[in-house]
């Protein structure tokens, strides 16, 4: 994390400002105007000047300065269909104009990028992530939703409607507040694209390494194409199932749904909490590594 700024505090303080202007049913979050007014009001010697759409191929987003840096400019993919991506990609740079504009004079990023980028880059790119998911999603208005309800894809629509993000960020964004050990998981052609693990989850051995292996959904998982017999489909099974580390008597909730916008399956996976014990595949690497890049908008690229 930055020494100087950290995102949850800055997009908290954001959220409380917005709160007291606007009200809190002010979602969802106006961000190409935020960012352009607060970077003027606060920094008005190298403010945000302009926010644009372009083609950029391979590119979801870039922050970009002029060449004394008194001025940036924001740019994301405007062939990207979906509002709650392009939303997500705003905040994300947004995020790196706050938290790191100090550091390099330009912030871009492509799918091979996600592979190549050293630890610190790769933690900027995670703090700018944090930043939009809480900006967008702030935590406190998030259990508000979903307090006393039992997790379904129709209480994360809801969520996903409120906030303008898409379903998966809404899922991504619970399983941070479940009360018990829960893995989104996004797969195509029965293998896994990536998977983020809660922290319960993660500290007992549920979680994937998809950064660093392919992974096959297992064949007798909701998840599976020869098992997918509509949209929305849930079932309990065993643990086992997907995780084989597990006790054979631990049973797990799998909740899936094909997403025919975003071209991959999405699967929500419930277990009751566990004794924590330590990773048992020799290869693998932080939890955020699951998912280690712009995971918290919830697309493939995440951005």
């Amino acid at each position: 994390m930055s020494d100087s700024k950290k995102p949850t505090v800055e997009a908290n303080r954001l959220s409380k400002m917005l709160n007291q202007v606007l009200g809190e049913e002010r979602f969802p979050v106006k961000v190409e105007e935020l960012a352009l007014e607060y970077s003027t009001q606060c920094f008005p010697n190298s403010p945000i000047a302009k926010i644009v759409g372009e083609d950029l191929p391979g590119f979801e987003g870039l922050l970009k300065s002029n060449k004394d840096q008194s001025k940036w400019l924001i740019v994301y993919n405007s062939s990207v269909a979906s509002p709650g991506r392009r939303r997500f990609t705003l905040a994300h740079e947004f995020g790196h104009y706050l938290l790191h504009r100090q550091l390099q004079p330009q912030f871009a990023c492509s799918q091979q990028d996600m592979e190549d980028w050293d630890a610190d880059e790769r933690q900027i790119e995670v703090e700018a992530d944090v930043f939009a998911s809480f900006l967008l999603m702030p935590l406190d208005d998030f259990r508000k939703q979903v307090a006393g309800q039992a997790i379904s894809f129709d209480l994360l629509s809801h969520c996903a409607n409120r906030y303008g993000v898409s379903l998966t960020a809404a899922a991504l964004k619970w399983i941070e507040i479940a009360d018990k050990r829960a893995v989104v998981v996004a797969s195509r052609d029965d293998h896994l694209l990536w998977a983020r693990s809660n922290q319960a989850a993660f500290k007992s051995g549920a979680f994937f390494a998809t950064r660093k292996n392919t992974i096959a959904v297992p064949r007798v998982s909701l998840a599976h194409s020869q098992n997918c017999i509509s949209t929305c489909q849930a079932a309990s099974t065993r643990a086992q199932v997907w995780f084989p580390r597990e006790q054979g008597s631990m049973p797990l909730t799998e909740m899936t749904m094909v997403s025919d916008q975003y071209d991959y399956t999405l699967t929500l996976l419930l277990m009751p909490d566990a004794e924590w014990r330590a990773p048992q595949h020799e290869d693998e690497e932080p939890e955020k590594d699951t998912f280690d890049r712009f995971i918290c908008n919830g697309q493939y690229p995440v951005r």
